[in-house]
């Protein structure tokens, strides 16, 4: 198959947001049989994981109402409409969620968090050189910060308190990251 999307030309919005919208297609399978299919159409996502240095990370918790739950996570969010590069969107995210500002970023990763039914692709970035640059956080966020070494954050994923997959998967890169670069303790 090819990579460009199949379909049979005829697609139904269903639900405009701010953040996504919802569309039901129809679309044409290798067999010639066309099938109803929905898909959330996503803005672009960025994924940080903080690096303070001596091995110690910033994580983030905040209350997930979807999963109906506080979540321990990495600072993330969503690339503002226009000209918003992804390096722009994790100074902006960090400084929102962590409170701070990163003097280097090094992206780590960057596909596609749940291509069965969304095209939202999200950068994922190691920040080192943290400064202190807190901004407001968006009206309806809660966020909790936490310092701790980075085994133990991988502990937390092996032992379940980590159970955001898009945290899960930047601090595994970021943990080869760093030990390919010699930058652990």
């Amino acid at each position: 198959m090819s990579d460009r999307k199949a379909d049979s030309g005829k697609s139904k919005l269903v639900y405009k947001g701010p953040v996504f919208n919802l569309f039901e297609d129809d679309v044409k399978l290798p067999n010639g049989r066309v099938v109803r299919r929905r898909r959330v159409e996503h803005r672009p996502t960025i994924g940080v994981v903080p690096y303070i240095g001596d091995g110690q990370i910033v994580l983030i918790r905040q209350h997930r109402h979807a999963v109906g739950a506080s979540l321990i996570e990495i600072p993330a969010g969503t690339m503002d409409k226009g000209d918003e590069s992804p390096e722009e969107c994790v100074q902006r995210e960090l400084a929102e969620e962590a409170g701070f500002k990163a003097g280097r970023l090094v992206k780590l990763f960057g596909g596609y968090l749940v291509p069965g039914y969304a095209d939202e692709f999200m950068h994922f970035y190691l920040a080192f050189e943290l400064i202190r640059a807190p901004l407001p956080p968006d009206e309806d966020e809660f966020i909790e910060t936490m310092t701790c070494r980075l085994p133990d954050a991988l502990r937390m994923i092996r032992d379940g308190r980590i159970v955001d997959s898009k945290t899960a998967l930047a601090l595994l890169l970021a943990a080869d990251y760093l030990r390919e670069n010699k930058m652990t303790p």
